[in-house]
Protein backbone atom coordinates (compact mmCIF):
# COMPACT_ATOMS: atom_id res chain seq x y z
CA UNK A 1 0.00 0.00 0.00
CA UNK A 2 1.74 3.15 -1.07
CA UNK A 3 1.42 6.34 0.83
CA UNK A 4 -0.89 9.14 -0.47
CA UNK A 5 -0.22 12.84 0.98
CA UNK A 6 -3.53 14.75 1.45
CA UNK A 7 -2.78 17.09 -1.20
CA UNK A 8 -3.10 14.38 -3.70
CA UNK A 9 -5.82 13.11 -2.37
CA UNK A 10 -7.57 16.42 -2.71
CA UNK A 11 -6.50 17.34 -6.72
CA UNK A 12 -8.34 13.17 -7.12
CA UNK A 13 -10.93 14.23 -5.40
CA UNK A 14 -11.49 17.68 -7.40
CA UNK A 15 -11.91 15.49 -10.63
CA UNK A 16 -14.49 13.30 -9.35
CA UNK A 17 -17.85 14.47 -9.96
CA UNK A 18 -19.66 12.59 -7.65
CA UNK A 19 -17.48 13.41 -5.05
CA UNK A 20 -18.05 16.68 -5.50
CA UNK A 21 -21.95 16.51 -5.97
CA UNK A 22 -21.51 14.42 -2.44
CA UNK A 23 -19.73 17.69 -1.17
CA UNK A 24 -22.67 20.22 -2.31
CA UNK A 25 -25.40 17.75 -0.89
CA UNK A 26 -23.53 17.67 2.35
CA UNK A 27 -22.40 21.32 2.61
CA UNK A 28 -26.58 22.05 2.24
CA UNK A 29 -27.42 19.43 4.91
CA UNK A 30 -25.14 21.25 6.76
CA UNK A 31 -26.48 24.42 6.16
CA UNK A 32 -30.05 23.31 7.14
CA UNK A 33 -28.99 22.41 10.40
CA UNK A 34 -27.21 25.14 11.35
CA UNK A 35 -30.71 27.48 9.82
CA UNK A 36 -32.70 25.50 12.04
CA UNK A 37 -30.77 25.31 15.39
CA UNK A 38 -30.81 29.59 15.16
CA UNK A 39 -34.35 29.36 13.84
CA UNK A 40 -36.35 27.12 15.46
CA UNK A 41 -36.84 27.27 19.41
CA UNK A 42 -35.36 24.70 21.11
CA UNK A 43 -38.96 24.76 23.30
CA UNK A 44 -40.22 22.98 19.69
CA UNK A 45 -38.23 20.59 19.64
CA UNK A 46 -38.55 19.74 23.06
CA UNK A 47 -42.02 19.53 22.94
CA UNK A 48 -42.28 17.62 19.77
CA UNK A 49 -44.73 15.12 21.64
CA UNK A 50 -47.05 17.61 23.42
CA UNK A 51 -50.69 17.92 22.17
CA UNK A 52 -51.22 21.18 24.01
CA UNK A 53 -48.34 23.08 22.01
CA UNK A 54 -50.12 21.84 18.76
CA UNK A 55 -53.57 22.15 19.19
CA UNK A 56 -54.09 25.63 17.17
CA UNK A 57 -52.42 23.40 13.71
CA UNK A 58 -54.84 21.34 11.65
CA UNK A 59 -54.86 17.81 11.24
CA UNK A 60 -53.38 16.14 8.41
CA UNK A 61 -53.65 19.23 6.64
CA UNK A 62 -51.53 19.36 3.07
CA UNK A 63 -48.42 21.72 2.22
CA UNK A 64 -49.95 25.06 1.00
CA UNK A 65 -47.91 24.87 -2.32
CA UNK A 66 -50.31 22.24 -3.63
CA UNK A 67 -52.82 25.30 -4.49
CA UNK A 68 -50.40 26.27 -7.34
CA UNK A 69 -51.23 23.13 -9.34
CA UNK A 70 -54.94 22.79 -8.53
CA UNK A 71 -57.81 24.51 -10.44
CA UNK A 72 -60.05 24.27 -7.03
CA UNK A 73 -57.96 25.95 -4.34
CA UNK A 74 -57.96 24.43 -0.26
CA UNK A 75 -58.64 26.16 1.70
CA UNK A 76 -55.14 27.05 4.13
CA UNK A 77 -55.31 27.41 7.87
CA UNK A 78 -55.10 30.59 8.72
CA UNK A 79 -53.86 31.68 12.58
CA UNK A 80 -54.45 35.64 13.31
CA UNK A 81 -53.11 36.87 16.21
CA UNK A 82 -52.67 40.37 15.21
CA UNK A 83 -56.12 41.91 15.41
CA UNK A 84 -57.22 45.14 15.46
CA UNK A 85 -58.13 46.98 19.21
CA UNK A 86 -60.74 49.62 19.48
CA UNK A 87 -61.58 50.72 22.50
CA UNK A 88 -64.47 52.69 24.14
CA UNK A 89 -65.97 54.18 26.99
CA UNK A 90 -69.56 55.84 28.36
CA UNK A 91 -69.77 56.43 31.80
CA UNK A 92 -69.24 53.18 33.51
CA UNK A 93 -69.94 51.25 30.26
CA UNK A 94 -66.66 49.86 28.38
CA UNK A 95 -65.97 48.12 25.31
CA UNK A 96 -63.11 46.63 24.25
CA UNK A 97 -63.07 45.25 20.40
CA UNK A 98 -60.90 43.15 18.54
CA UNK A 99 -61.38 42.10 15.07
CA UNK A 100 -59.75 40.03 12.40
CA UNK A 101 -59.89 40.37 8.84
CA UNK A 102 -59.91 37.48 6.58
CA UNK A 103 -59.50 37.15 2.61
CA UNK A 104 -61.50 34.42 1.69
CA UNK A 105 -60.49 33.24 -1.89
CA UNK A 106 -60.87 29.28 -1.79
CA UNK A 107 -63.44 26.78 -4.07
CA UNK A 108 -64.15 24.87 -0.39
CA UNK A 109 -65.26 25.80 2.86
CA UNK A 110 -63.14 25.86 6.29
CA UNK A 111 -62.74 22.96 8.82
CA UNK A 112 -64.09 25.73 11.02
CA UNK A 113 -63.27 28.32 12.83
CA UNK A 114 -61.71 29.08 16.57
CA UNK A 115 -61.74 32.11 18.95
CA UNK A 116 -59.01 31.71 21.92
CA UNK A 117 -58.73 34.48 24.29
CA UNK A 118 -57.01 35.21 27.88
CA UNK A 119 -58.21 38.33 29.51
CA UNK A 120 -57.59 39.73 33.45
CA UNK A 121 -61.01 40.93 34.67
CA UNK A 122 -63.79 41.13 38.15
CA UNK A 123 -67.23 41.02 37.62
CA UNK A 124 -68.70 39.62 34.88
CA UNK A 125 -68.36 40.96 30.78
CA UNK A 126 -70.42 40.25 28.51
CA UNK A 127 -68.60 38.36 25.35
CA UNK A 128 -70.45 38.87 21.60
CA UNK A 129 -68.97 37.49 18.13
CA UNK A 130 -70.10 38.66 14.95
CA UNK A 131 -68.85 38.72 11.60
CA UNK A 132 -69.35 41.08 8.11
CA UNK A 133 -69.54 39.09 5.57
CA UNK A 134 -68.28 40.43 1.65
CA UNK A 135 -71.84 40.37 0.79
CA UNK A 136 -72.37 43.34 3.71
CA UNK A 137 -74.49 41.12 5.79
CA UNK A 138 -73.46 41.36 9.31
CA UNK A 139 -74.29 37.37 11.40
CA UNK A 140 -74.45 37.31 14.98
CA UNK A 141 -72.32 34.45 16.14
CA UNK A 142 -72.54 33.87 19.85
CA UNK A 143 -73.05 36.12 22.82
CA UNK A 144 -72.16 34.98 25.88
CA UNK A 145 -71.27 36.46 29.75
CA UNK A 146 -67.75 35.33 31.25
CA UNK A 147 -67.77 33.61 34.78
CA UNK A 148 -68.85 35.99 37.59
CA UNK A 149 -65.86 37.22 39.94
CA UNK A 150 -65.78 39.85 42.39
CA UNK A 151 -61.29 40.11 42.29
CA UNK A 152 -59.84 39.99 39.28
CA UNK A 153 -58.85 36.33 37.74
CA UNK A 154 -57.02 35.10 34.66
CA UNK A 155 -59.88 33.62 32.31
CA UNK A 156 -58.51 31.74 29.25
CA UNK A 157 -60.94 29.87 27.06
CA UNK A 158 -61.44 28.33 23.06
CA UNK A 159 -65.05 29.06 21.42
CA UNK A 160 -65.27 26.33 18.38
CA UNK A 161 -68.01 26.80 15.59
CA UNK A 162 -69.14 23.62 16.81
CA UNK A 163 -70.25 25.33 19.84
CA UNK A 164 -74.01 24.48 19.43
CA UNK A 165 -75.51 28.35 20.39
CA UNK A 166 -73.13 29.25 17.22
CA UNK A 167 -75.86 27.17 15.13
CA UNK A 168 -78.74 28.18 17.03
CA UNK A 169 -77.85 32.12 16.30
CA UNK A 170 -77.32 31.10 12.47
CA UNK A 171 -80.39 29.44 12.53
CA UNK A 172 -82.54 32.00 14.35
CA UNK A 173 -81.45 34.80 11.21
CA UNK A 174 -81.94 32.00 8.52
CA UNK A 175 -84.28 34.46 6.88
CA UNK A 176 -80.92 36.11 5.41
CA UNK A 177 -80.07 33.24 3.20
CA UNK A 178 -82.88 31.71 0.51
CA UNK A 179 -82.01 28.14 1.14
CA UNK A 180 -82.26 25.55 4.23
CA UNK A 181 -79.71 26.13 6.94
CA UNK A 182 -80.63 22.70 8.86
CA UNK A 183 -77.94 20.38 7.95
CA UNK A 184 -75.32 22.70 7.01
CA UNK A 185 -72.73 23.27 10.04
CA UNK A 186 -71.86 26.85 11.24
CA UNK A 187 -68.79 27.75 9.27
CA UNK A 188 -70.73 26.26 6.35
CA UNK A 189 -73.32 29.35 6.57
CA UNK A 190 -70.99 31.67 7.89
CA UNK A 191 -68.83 31.45 4.51
CA UNK A 192 -71.96 30.47 2.38
CA UNK A 193 -73.31 32.71 -0.47
CA UNK A 194 -76.67 34.12 0.28
CA UNK A 195 -78.54 32.62 -2.38
CA UNK A 196 -76.62 28.80 -2.97
CA UNK A 197 -74.71 26.74 -0.93
CA UNK A 198 -71.30 28.01 -2.30
CA UNK A 199 -68.72 28.99 -0.64
CA UNK A 200 -68.08 33.25 -0.73
CA UNK A 201 -65.10 34.52 -1.25
CA UNK A 202 -63.87 38.03 -0.48
CA UNK A 203 -63.09 40.33 2.60
CA UNK A 204 -64.70 38.82 6.13
CA UNK A 205 -64.41 40.82 9.62
CA UNK A 206 -64.60 38.76 12.56
CA UNK A 207 -65.26 40.80 15.76
CA UNK A 208 -64.89 40.31 19.57
CA UNK A 209 -66.80 42.56 21.27
CA UNK A 210 -66.23 42.42 25.27
CA UNK A 211 -68.73 44.61 27.21
CA UNK A 212 -67.95 45.46 31.33
CA UNK A 213 -69.08 47.89 34.06
CA UNK A 214 -66.54 49.86 35.74
CA UNK A 215 -63.41 48.47 35.00
CA UNK A 216 -61.96 47.54 30.85
CA UNK A 217 -60.66 43.81 30.73
CA UNK A 218 -56.83 43.61 30.12
CA UNK A 219 -56.23 41.30 27.33
CA UNK A 220 -53.90 38.52 27.62
CA UNK A 221 -54.37 36.55 24.55
CA UNK A 222 -56.76 37.16 21.70
CA UNK A 223 -56.26 35.01 17.98
CA UNK A 224 -58.70 33.58 15.86
CA UNK A 225 -58.02 30.74 13.50
CA UNK A 226 -60.09 29.71 10.28
CA UNK A 227 -59.62 25.89 10.36
CA UNK A 228 -58.14 25.11 6.68
CA UNK A 229 -57.25 21.94 4.75
CA UNK A 230 -53.68 23.05 3.53
CA UNK A 231 -50.57 24.66 5.78
CA UNK A 232 -47.32 25.03 5.87
CA UNK A 233 -44.65 23.67 3.56
CA UNK A 234 -44.64 20.46 4.32
CA UNK A 235 -48.11 20.15 6.08
CA UNK A 236 -49.43 18.60 9.37
CA UNK A 237 -49.56 14.65 11.02
CA UNK A 238 -52.91 13.22 12.44
CA UNK A 239 -51.53 15.11 15.97
CA UNK A 240 -51.68 18.22 14.37
CA UNK A 241 -47.49 18.86 14.29
CA UNK A 242 -45.81 20.63 11.57
CA UNK A 243 -44.14 18.52 9.47
CA UNK A 244 -41.55 20.94 8.36
CA UNK A 245 -40.16 21.41 11.80
CA UNK A 246 -40.03 17.57 12.03
CA UNK A 247 -37.83 17.52 8.98
CA UNK A 248 -35.80 20.24 9.33
CA UNK A 249 -34.44 18.99 13.34
CA UNK A 250 -34.25 15.64 11.59
CA UNK A 251 -31.07 17.07 9.51
CA UNK A 252 -29.29 17.70 12.37
CA UNK A 253 -30.32 14.63 14.50
CA UNK A 254 -29.46 12.49 11.18
CA UNK A 255 -26.31 14.22 11.18
CA UNK A 256 -25.46 13.90 14.73
CA UNK A 257 -26.08 10.03 14.63
CA UNK A 258 -24.23 9.18 11.32
CA UNK A 259 -21.03 11.21 12.00
CA UNK A 260 -20.79 10.40 15.22
CA UNK A 261 -21.21 6.53 14.93
CA UNK A 262 -18.73 5.96 11.98
CA UNK A 263 -16.48 8.24 13.18
CA UNK A 264 -16.20 6.48 16.79
CA UNK A 265 -16.77 2.95 14.88
CA UNK A 266 -13.78 4.12 12.57
CA UNK A 267 -11.41 4.98 15.32
CA UNK A 268 -12.42 2.27 17.88
CA UNK A 269 -11.65 -0.26 14.55
CA UNK A 270 -8.48 1.03 13.26
CA UNK A 271 -6.51 1.43 16.95
CA UNK A 272 -8.04 -2.40 17.67
CA UNK A 273 -7.42 -3.83 14.01
CA UNK A 274 -3.39 -1.83 13.98
CA UNK A 275 -2.56 -2.85 17.40
CA UNK A 276 -3.70 -6.11 16.57
CA UNK A 277 -1.71 -6.70 13.72
CA UNK A 278 1.60 -4.80 14.78
CA UNK A 279 1.67 -7.36 17.77
CA UNK A 280 0.77 -10.67 16.15
CA UNK A 281 1.07 -13.68 17.50
CA UNK A 282 -1.37 -15.03 20.36
CA UNK A 283 -2.33 -11.11 20.89
CA UNK A 284 -3.15 -10.91 17.28
CA UNK A 285 -4.89 -13.90 17.53
CA UNK A 286 -7.02 -13.03 20.80
CA UNK A 287 -8.31 -10.15 19.46
CA UNK A 288 -9.28 -11.34 16.71
CA UNK A 289 -11.27 -14.12 17.97
CA UNK A 290 -12.81 -11.77 19.93
CA UNK A 291 -13.43 -9.78 16.84
CA UNK A 292 -14.79 -12.72 15.43
CA UNK A 293 -17.49 -13.39 18.13
CA UNK A 294 -18.90 -9.51 17.74
CA UNK A 295 -18.87 -9.90 14.04
CA UNK A 296 -21.02 -13.09 14.42
CA UNK A 297 -23.58 -11.04 16.24
CA UNK A 298 -26.86 -10.55 14.40
CA UNK A 299 -26.54 -6.73 14.79
CA UNK A 300 -30.44 -5.79 14.02
CA UNK A 301 -32.39 -8.46 15.71
CA UNK A 302 -29.34 -7.63 18.51
CA UNK A 303 -30.17 -4.27 18.56
CA UNK A 304 -33.71 -4.48 18.90
CA UNK A 305 -33.34 -6.49 21.69
CA UNK A 306 -31.75 -4.13 23.68
CA UNK A 307 -33.67 -1.39 22.57
CA UNK A 308 -36.61 -3.44 24.06
CA UNK A 309 -34.72 -4.69 27.64
CA UNK A 310 -32.53 -1.65 28.46
CA UNK A 311 -33.56 1.36 26.65
CA UNK A 312 -34.42 3.29 23.43
CA UNK A 313 -32.73 6.61 24.09
CA UNK A 314 -31.07 7.95 21.36
CA UNK A 315 -28.30 8.10 23.11
CA UNK A 316 -28.13 4.78 24.27
CA UNK A 317 -28.97 3.77 20.64
CA UNK A 318 -25.51 5.67 19.26
CA UNK A 319 -23.39 2.95 21.69
CA UNK A 320 -24.95 0.58 20.28
CA UNK A 321 -24.49 0.83 17.06
CA UNK A 322 -20.66 2.05 17.64
CA UNK A 323 -20.44 -1.55 19.52
CA UNK A 324 -21.63 -3.42 15.99
CA UNK A 325 -19.95 -0.94 13.58
CA UNK A 326 -16.24 -1.34 14.27
CA UNK A 327 -15.57 -4.56 13.64
CA UNK A 328 -15.39 -4.91 10.04
CA UNK A 329 -13.22 -1.70 10.43
CA UNK A 330 -10.94 -3.35 12.46
CA UNK A 331 -10.13 -6.55 10.40
CA UNK A 332 -9.20 -4.10 7.02
CA UNK A 333 -6.78 -2.33 9.38
CA UNK A 334 -5.23 -5.64 10.32
CA UNK A 335 -4.06 -6.41 7.37
CA UNK A 336 -2.90 -3.38 6.38
CA UNK A 337 -1.17 -3.51 9.62
CA UNK A 338 0.65 -6.37 8.33
CA UNK A 339 1.98 -5.14 5.18
CA UNK A 340 2.89 -1.79 6.82
CA UNK A 341 5.05 -3.36 9.76
CA UNK A 342 7.09 -4.94 7.20
CA UNK A 343 8.59 -2.24 6.17
CA UNK A 344 12.25 -0.89 6.77
CA UNK A 345 11.06 2.04 8.36
CA UNK A 346 9.29 0.56 11.00
CA UNK A 347 12.30 -2.34 11.54
CA UNK A 348 14.46 0.83 11.92
CA UNK A 349 12.11 2.34 14.80
CA UNK A 350 12.15 -1.16 16.47
CA UNK A 351 15.97 -1.28 16.23
CA UNK A 352 16.10 1.92 18.10
CA UNK A 353 14.30 0.84 20.98
CA UNK A 354 10.98 3.09 20.55
CA UNK A 355 7.83 2.07 21.82
CA UNK A 356 4.68 0.02 20.48
CA UNK A 357 2.82 3.11 20.81
CA UNK A 358 4.83 5.37 18.94
CA UNK A 359 5.46 3.23 16.42
CA UNK A 360 1.90 2.74 16.05
CA UNK A 361 0.94 6.05 15.88
CA UNK A 362 3.81 7.50 14.29
CA UNK A 363 4.50 4.89 11.59
CA UNK A 364 1.01 2.74 10.89
CA UNK A 365 -1.81 4.73 11.73
CA UNK A 366 -0.85 7.63 9.38
CA UNK A 367 -0.58 5.28 6.74
CA UNK A 368 -4.38 4.33 7.41
CA UNK A 369 -5.70 8.07 7.49
CA UNK A 370 -6.95 8.20 3.82
CA UNK A 371 -8.70 4.62 4.45
CA UNK A 372 -10.05 6.16 7.30
CA UNK A 373 -11.93 9.42 5.80
CA UNK A 374 -13.44 6.84 3.15
CA UNK A 375 -14.71 4.25 5.76
CA UNK A 376 -15.72 7.42 7.76
CA UNK A 377 -17.98 8.57 4.59
CA UNK A 378 -19.15 5.23 3.76
CA UNK A 379 -20.28 4.41 7.35
CA UNK A 380 -22.86 7.66 7.82
CA UNK A 381 -25.29 6.18 5.53
CA UNK A 382 -25.27 2.76 7.58
CA UNK A 383 -25.78 4.66 11.02
CA UNK A 384 -28.35 6.95 10.09
CA UNK A 385 -31.04 4.12 7.67
CA UNK A 386 -30.24 1.60 10.71
CA UNK A 387 -31.57 4.43 13.09
CA UNK A 388 -34.42 5.02 10.79
CA UNK A 389 -35.52 1.38 10.50
CA UNK A 390 -35.38 1.20 14.45
CA UNK A 391 -37.46 3.97 14.86
CA UNK A 392 -39.74 2.76 12.33
CA UNK A 393 -40.48 -0.34 14.09
CA UNK A 394 -41.63 1.55 17.55
CA UNK A 395 -38.19 1.19 18.90
CA UNK A 396 -36.50 4.71 18.38
CA UNK A 397 -36.20 7.68 20.90
CA UNK A 398 -40.08 8.92 20.80
CA UNK A 399 -38.92 12.50 22.46
CA UNK A 400 -36.67 13.25 19.08
CA UNK A 401 -38.21 14.02 16.10
CA UNK A 402 -36.08 12.28 13.73
CA UNK A 403 -36.84 10.45 10.09
CA UNK A 404 -37.41 7.56 10.92
CA UNK A 405 -39.52 8.19 13.96
CA UNK A 406 -42.19 10.20 11.74
CA UNK A 407 -42.15 7.36 9.64
CA UNK A 408 -43.29 5.19 12.67
CA UNK A 409 -45.92 7.44 13.14
CA UNK A 410 -47.19 8.15 9.24
CA UNK A 411 -47.25 3.66 9.64
CA UNK A 412 -49.40 3.95 12.93
CA UNK A 413 -51.77 6.24 11.58
CA UNK A 414 -52.22 4.50 8.47
CA UNK A 415 -50.90 7.41 6.15
CA UNK A 416 -49.75 5.46 3.13
CA UNK A 417 -53.65 3.75 2.89
CA UNK A 418 -55.47 7.01 3.74
CA UNK A 419 -53.49 8.87 0.66
CA UNK A 420 -51.54 11.46 2.95
CA UNK A 421 -48.49 10.81 0.76
CA UNK A 422 -46.97 14.46 2.46
CA UNK A 423 -46.31 12.25 5.89
CA UNK A 424 -44.24 9.51 3.94
CA UNK A 425 -42.62 10.43 0.87
CA UNK A 426 -40.61 14.22 2.37
CA UNK A 427 -38.32 11.99 5.24
CA UNK A 428 -38.37 8.91 3.34
CA UNK A 429 -36.50 11.59 0.77
CA UNK A 430 -34.05 13.03 3.13
CA UNK A 431 -33.05 9.81 4.62
CA UNK A 432 -32.31 8.90 0.99
CA UNK A 433 -30.26 12.12 0.19
CA UNK A 434 -28.30 12.26 3.13
CA UNK A 435 -27.50 8.37 2.50
CA UNK A 436 -26.67 9.30 -1.10
CA UNK A 437 -23.99 12.86 -0.57
CA UNK A 438 -21.85 10.56 1.84
CA UNK A 439 -22.08 7.27 -0.53
CA UNK A 440 -21.07 9.88 -3.09
CA UNK A 441 -18.22 10.89 -1.19
CA UNK A 442 -17.04 7.38 0.02
CA UNK A 443 -17.09 6.00 -3.50
CA UNK A 444 -14.55 8.99 -4.59
CA UNK A 445 -12.45 8.42 -1.81
CA UNK A 446 -12.22 4.89 -1.57
CA UNK A 447 -11.07 5.18 -6.14
CA UNK A 448 -8.48 7.35 -4.58
CA UNK A 449 -7.22 5.19 -1.45
CA UNK A 450 -7.80 1.64 -3.26
CA UNK A 451 -4.92 0.93 -5.70
CA UNK A 452 -6.91 -1.47 -7.12
CA UNK A 453 -9.56 0.64 -7.82
CA UNK A 454 -7.26 3.12 -8.96
CA UNK A 455 -6.44 0.83 -11.70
Amino acid sequence: MSSISPQEIKQEFLKSKTGIAGIIILLSLIMISIITIITIPIETFQEWNNPEKWISYPKVAIPVWVNLFMIEKIPEHEILDSPNIQTNSNGELFLTSHQFGVNFDYDDFPNDFIYIFSSEYSGSPILEISVIRPDGMKLELISTSLPHTNSKIIHSERIFSTDGSIKKNLLLQSEKFSFNLDNLSSEDIVFSKSESNDPLKGNYIFSIDTFSINAQPQSLESKFIIGGKAFGIMGTDELRRDLAIGLLWGTPLALFIGLVVSIASVVMGLLYGVYAGFKGKKTDETMMRFNDVIYALPALPFLIILSVTISNSIFVMVGFLMIFGWVGIAKVARSMSLQIKTRGYVDAANMMGQKDSKIVLKHILPQLLPYAFASIAISVPAAITTEAGLSFLGLGDPSFPTWGQILHDANTFGASARGLWWWIVPPGVMVAITGLAFVFIGNALDAIVNPKLKR
